[in-house]
């Protein structure tokens, strides 16, 4: 029987109906409008805020993701203190890069996405699953990127059934490429990977892993305008999260600052950072 839809206190009939288990698709079906991807688009190049640099590394036991926190319009500053990481579910996260509105609104969708899955089917996406989900989102986003409101994220998590952290990429059509080791996105992330790529190794404790993320945003910072460093007189420091076999955790305030200070401190002795051995 449908349901009533004029009486209060009722569902809607879609509520009530048996379909997908992709919140995307149950959007798609009733309320397609609010589906970013097919809001009508603006005319020519619209400014708005633009999240930058993102990084992540792999260590045994987990993955570390982080973010500096600077947005940027044009040549200014648009916000010190932006957050670009967020938890996808207890066992993955997400870092944005791009156009900052749409990529926090794509993560709250995903967010969604990712819960309704679980409810519906009782069961959680493998990480697998979650980043080809990750990867039809992106791509439905696809008309805004061609007028540079373009989202380009960076996934990583914890896979439980290959016992290992594991990290996503990805370009504004949606393509979807694993990165082994370390990566990073975003206007500082040829100066990022460039850093990591001196100083990764495969043997990297979780402490190592988390200097190693800071390391490669305070070189990102030291090359890239748009990319915002450690501000040590305003207290703004990087978000750094870890995702290990216990679920995803945030570094507190007072773990990024000490440790945000330590390379800066360190910094001082040495501009351009540890020093990777010749041979």
């Amino acid at each position: 029987m449908e349901a009533n839809t004029f009486s209060t206190g009722r569902l809607p009939a879609a509520f009530l109906t048996p379909g997908s288990s992709s919140f995307m698709d149950f959007l798609a079906s009733h309320s397609p409008d609010l589906l970013p991807g097919n809001r009508k688009l603006p005319e020519g190049i619209v400014e708005a805020p633009h999240g930058t640099t993102i990084v992540a590394a792999t260590f045994p036991g987990g993955v570390v993701l982080a973010g500096d926190r600077r947005a940027t319009m044009g040549n200014m500053i648009a916000q010190r203190d932006i957050e670009k990481v967020f938890p996808a579910d207890e066992y993955s996260a997400v870092g944005i890069a791009g156009t900052a509105g749409l990529a926090v609104e794509m993560v709250k969708l995903f967010q969604l996405e990712l819960e309704h899955f679980e409810k519906v089917e009782g069961a959680t996406l493998s990480l697998e699953g979650k980043a080809n989900r990750l990867s039809t989102m992106i791509r439905s986003n696809l008309g805004m990127a061609m007028q540079g409101l373009a989202v380009v994220p960076l996934f990583a998590g914890w896979d439980e059934g290959k016992e290992k952290g594991r990290i996503f990429s990805y370009d504004v059509t949606g393509g979807r490429s694993e990165e082994h080791g370390y990566a990073a996105t975003g206007s500082g992330s040829i100066f990022a990977r460039g850093s990591m790529k001196k100083l990764y190794r495969e043997d990297l404790s979780e402490e190592q892993a988390t200097t190693l993320v800071v390391q490669a945003l305070y070189d990102a910072a030291d090359d890239d305008s748009a990319t915002g460093g450690p501000d040590l007189a305003r207290r703004i420091f990087p978000i750094v999260t870890v995702i290990t076999d216990e679920g995803f955790r945030r570094l507190t305030e007072e773990e990024s600052s000490e440790l945000a200070r330590k390379v800066t401190d360190r910094r001082l002795e040495q501009p351009d950072g540890p020093r990777a051995a010749l041979l």
